[in-house]
């Protein structure tokens, strides 16, 4: 079924045709023919035109016409004649009886919903032609698949070895499968404890000898756990863990019991199938997002084959190229632009990205992006004038780990509290020194006062003051001259009360 949109040229391809998008959105895009446009068609002329949706994306049909502006302005001319006469509004007092405020407001809602007919019906219905959601039409979600199921092992074989050993034995036989290496490490963990102790040793010869005995046939009960665990979810297994298992069976331990082989054999060819199967709904999938116009979708998902190695399509490949290139256009953001080449770097064709040109605002965020994935997308690199340095190990894609964020700031608000401690502590000390500094200085001025008290001018200056103040200034003097005997002989300790805030200071 065709419908009219207002689309926006964004790009010029060598082949004739044009790159498009919604106008005044990024979504829906996709490429129009250069024999349906008009003759005077440029970047960022907006047209509408007549398109119809099919499962490869929006074909443009034809061109309706463009936006027209109207150059002459609409004028509402005023019917009328004679004087103008004024009109005096009067209006009655409320009676505060009838329920106040309140009241008066409850009022007021009752009667418009006795206009509107229901009780409730507040709001003003909606126009039929008034626009709601989005302006375009936005792809549709591509379908999810089930998630693959992790193996989940019973011990159904593992325990029985296990109930068949001497229950002395059995710390042992737990601890070997951890390696040969776990058991010498808590064998020689104990002897040193019993010899603390005063206990007799455990001969360390005949406890590894009887662990390397028990070992090959823990390793085989433990993988036939495993193994059948995943026959029996074979078509509904994680590919990573039937895997685990198939490379387990060539362990020299588990190759050696021959009851292993023919499981082994079952499971490498029930392997083989779900690797074809995954290998065809991996390619499904990339041209599915391509067909719907979800290329970050398409190239995230071509950077994740189920099986290392393969070689990608070439018309998948080619189709990824070209939708990757038309996306990358000087018209769009930079957070596009980020978002795309995240993709990108990671994926098969990171190596044939050519860009139609670069964005007309480059950001901060973008150029730092550009820098950190400059060795996997060089040509990229070249055009924003980046230079890859010869052997720059490759980057890592951008992962979120919330417990990684939780621990920096834990870390961070640790050492901001040791921060405040430590300036509180030299705060502190600080304090500590200046008090200790200021004693000194006291105890000098009361030996300044107590000398200048004994002289005649002082005593001529006290003979004019009140008796009140006679008494006052005796007992201060008497104080002082105490003060400043003491003074003299502490002065040495007072020096080294000085200089012991200065050294804790410096520590804190």
């Amino acid at each position: 079924m065709s419908r009219r949109i207002e689309i926006e040229l964004t790009s010029s391809q060598a082949d004739g045709s044009w790159t498009w998008r919604a106008a005044g959105a990024k979504n829906p895009k996709g490429v129009v023919e250069g024999s349906v446009l008009p003759n005077d068609a440029a970047v960022g002329t907006v047209l509408k035109v007549e398109v119809e949706q099919g499962i490869d994306g929006i074909t443009v049909r034809s061109v309706v016409g463009g936006r027209q502006r109207s150059d002459s302005a609409e004028v509402l001319e005023l019917i009328g004649g004679g004087d103008f006469d004024p009109v005096v509004e009067t209006r009655a007092k409320r009676d505060r009886r009838e329920g106040g405020r309140k009241g008066g407001r409850d009022g007021g809602r009752r009667r418009r919903n006795d206009v509107g007919g229901k009780e409730g019906e507040d709001r003003r219905p909606r126009r039929e032609n008034q626009r709601r959601g989005p302006r375009f039409t936005p792809p549709p979600e591509l379908p999810q698949r089930p998630k693959p199921k992790r193996l989940k092992a019973q011990r159904h074989h593992r325990n029985e070895v296990l109930a068949a050993i001497p229950e002395e034995q059995r710390p042992i036989a737990e601890l070997a499968l951890q390696g040969i290496s776990a058991v010498r490490t808590r064998l020689k963990a104990e002897n040193e404890k019993a010899t603390k102790e005063g206990r007799a040793t455990m001969p360390e010869a005949s406890v590894l000898k009887l662990a390397e005995e028990l070992l090959p046939r823990l390793r085989v009960a433990e993988w036939y756990d495993r193994a059948e665990a995943a026959k029996k979810l074979a078509g509904q297994i994680d590919l990573r863990d039937l895997r685990s298992v198939v490379a387990a069976s060539d362990d020299p331990m588990v190759a050696r019991d021959k009851s292993t082989r023919a499981l082994a054999d079952e499971l490498r060819d029930l392997l083989r199938v779900r690797q074809e199967e995954e290998l065809q709904l991996w390619f499904g999938d990339v041209d599915a997002a391509l067909a719907i116009g979800r290329v970050i979708r398409a190239l995230r998902l071509s950077s994740q084959p189920p099986k290392a190695g393969v070689p990608f399509p070439a018309e998948i490949s080619q189709r990824l190229i070209d939708s990757t290139n038309a996306t990358l256009t000087p018209v769009e953001t930079s957070e596009r632009w980020i978002a795309v080449l995240e993709a990108a770097a990671f994926s098969p064709i990171h190596l044939l990205i050519t860009p139609m040109g670069l964005p007309t605002k480059i950001s901060d965020d973008l150029a730092a992006t550009v820098k950190r994935l400059a060795p996997a997308i060089p040509q990229v690199a070249a055009m924003f004038g980046i230079e890859v340095e010869e052997g720059a190990s490759m980057p890592r894609p951008l992962r979120n780990n919330p417990a990684k964020d939780r621990r920096e700031k834990k870390a961070a608000a640790s050492n901001r509290n040791k921060t405040e401690k430590a300036s509180a502590s030299a705060s502190e000390s600080k304090n500590e020194a200046d008090t200790s500094n200021e004693a000194p200085a006291a105890e000098a001025s009361a030996e300044t006062a107590a000398d200048s008290s004994e002289t005649p001018g002082s005593e001529a200056a006290s003979t004019n003051d009140s008796p009140q103040t006679l008494q006052d200034d005796d007992v201060v003097e008497a104080a002082t001259t105490d003060d400043a005997t003491a003074a003299s002989e502490d002065q040495p300790e007072a020096v080294s009360s000085d200089e012991t805030p200065e050294v804790s200071t410096d520590d804190a």
